[in-house]
């Protein structure tokens, strides 16, 4: 069986394969100065919950945009298995070609989300990965990564509204009934989350409109969420990324 990690600046989220399906995955927190043996308890109560064991997979692969956790990581599961553990990087027989100025900085959640989408529409596609950043990734027909945009997640800028004001709360993120607020929460939310959606919809639209054409993947763990605002997603699936690092685990 595989086991899949991705680990980003909010969370790490685990999948596992066993070759013809995804049987489990988990969201947990990610904290920078956790030791290992710290995250191998964690991970080994996740897996005992499924009835799994360190022991079950015989490979894995990581993909890290947290430097002081990747090796950690690395290193804590192959001493606990006979896996060998692969880390993404742009190095690595991707299956498309990436056209940026310096593809060795490329983030790796973003190469597995461009290959999982290229893999999945084999045409002009844009992927939404909604995590602390929320990233645009243009990949081109012949499976060609472009480049990405990168903007604020929700969640920072909400926080970052919050704490620099003083009479603003920390609001749940429901949509108003009218893009006019009569109140400050009704305000809040129209401004930070339909707000939000049209500036997803506006960097969409400019990035279909130099790609010509594109289909339009979206992912990560608001994707869920945001999707009933908008009609610009085609695909909406949470497990994106993990399906990424599936095919180039295969292909490496």
């Amino acid at each position: 069986m595989l086991l899949a990690i991705d680990i980003g600046n909010t969370n790490i989220v685990l999948g596992v394969h066993d070759g013809t399906n995804w049987r489990y995955d988990w969201r947990v927190q990610t904290l920078h100065d956790r030791m290992p043996d710290e995250y191998a308890v964690l991970f080994r109560t996740l897996f005992e919950d499924a009835e799994l064991s360190f022991a079950d997979f015989d490979k894995a692969i990581i993909s890290s945009v947290v430097p002081q956790l990747t090796l950690n990581l690395k290193e804590m599961i192959e001493t606990r298995t006979q896996a060998p553990v692969l880390i993404l990087g742009s190095h690595l027989d991707l299956g498309i070609k990436i056209q940026t100025d310096h593809p060795d900085r490329v983030g790796s959640d973003l190469i597995a989300d461009a290959v999982a989408a290229y893999k999945h529409f084999g045409e002009n596609c844009i992927v939404v990965d909604f995590g602390t950043a929320t990233t645009f990734t243009a990949i081109a027909h012949p499976g060609v990564m472009l480049g990405t945009a990168i903007a604020a997640g929700l969640n920072v800028t909400m926080s970052a509204l919050v704490s620099r004001t003083a009479q603003l709360p920390y609001i749940e993120l429901t949509p108003p009934s009218s893009v006019i607020g009569k109140n400050t929460i009704h305000s809040m939310q129209a401004g930070l989350l339909l707000g939000y959606v049209a500036m997803l919809e506006g960097l969409i639209d400019r990035m279909r409109a130099e790609l010509g054409t594109a289909k339009v993947a979206a992912t990560g763990g608001l994707a869920r969420f945001i999707a009933p605002l908008t009609n610009h997603f085609d695909v909406v699936d949470p497990r994106l990324t993990l399906e990424g690092l599936r095919l180039l685990a295969e292909r490496n």
